[in-house]
């Protein structure tokens, strides 16, 4: 497992961090922040996430703040994000609950994070991950397509995804698998048009054996200097 993580890495540059990664690193692990950035982040790309959770948090200090405010003006703060009507109600709901029964904390627990409206598995998992530096493995579709890709799983769910990763890799290793498989997903193995011959990888791969060897999608040689270039940026 150690080797898929550092060769995911690699293949994929590490040209930015993830947008959850990125609010650990600034805000010195928010649980607040990073639960909002959590539920903001959905069907957002995370350029957006950064300015959605910026943007509200120069307005709203804590979870008082954001329990008290009107739904109009987290809208506007939040408007970069997708859904943004929807994620508004859903911020002021969480905030209330954290305030009412949490005492202004973010809880701590799986249990009591997906007590939260909203809050399921994954985000859950991303909570304790990023905030409280909990083992666990947040499992979006990037990291249900790798590890299906990759052969470390064969399953139809996010949720077997996740109990079957618990299984077999170490706990060790829990905490790095998102933030590296996403990273991984998002530049590399992507899920139209993998790039395949830039990964490291490939010769532990299944879905490179069974297809990608023989994928018209997948880039020459001849373009993989452009291809780099593009992944930079």
């Amino acid at each position: 497992m150690k080797r898929l993580v550092m060769d995911a890495g690699g293949s994929a540059l590490r040209s930015r961090l993830t947008a959850l990664r990125e609010l650990q690193e600034e805000e010195g692990r928010d649980p607040l922040r990073i639960l909002i950035g959590t539920i903001l982040s959905a069907r957002t790309r995370d350029e957006n996430t950064r300015i959605a959770v910026r943007n509200l948090f120069s307005r709203f200090k804590d979870a008082r703040a954001l329990a008290d405010a009107d739904v109009s003006e987290i809208e506007q703060l939040i408007r970069p994000a997708g859904f943004y009507r929807v994620k508004a109600r859903r911020i002021k709901e969480v905030a209330k609950i954290i305030v009412d029964e949490y005492n202004g904390d973010v809880p701590d627990t799986l249990e009591g994070l997906m007590r939260l409206p909203g809050v399921g598995r994954k985000t859950a998992n991303c909570v304790l991950v990023y905030a409280f530096d909990k083992p666990a493995i947040p499992v979006d579709t990037h990291v249900h397509r790798i590890a299906n890709r990759l052969g470390l799983v064969s399953s139809r769910s996010v949720e077997e995804t996740e109990h079957m990763l618990m299984e077999k890799v170490d706990m060790a290793y829990w905490k790095r698998i998102n933030d590296t498989f996403v990273m991984f997903g998002q530049n590399v193995c992507r899920p139209v048009a993998p790039l395949c011959n830039l990964c490291l990888l490939k010769d532990m791969c299944r879905y490179y054996r069974e297809k990608g060897s023989s994928n018209k999608s997948i880039i020459s040689s001849n373009s993989s200097n452009r291809t780099t270039d593009q992944i930079k940026r």
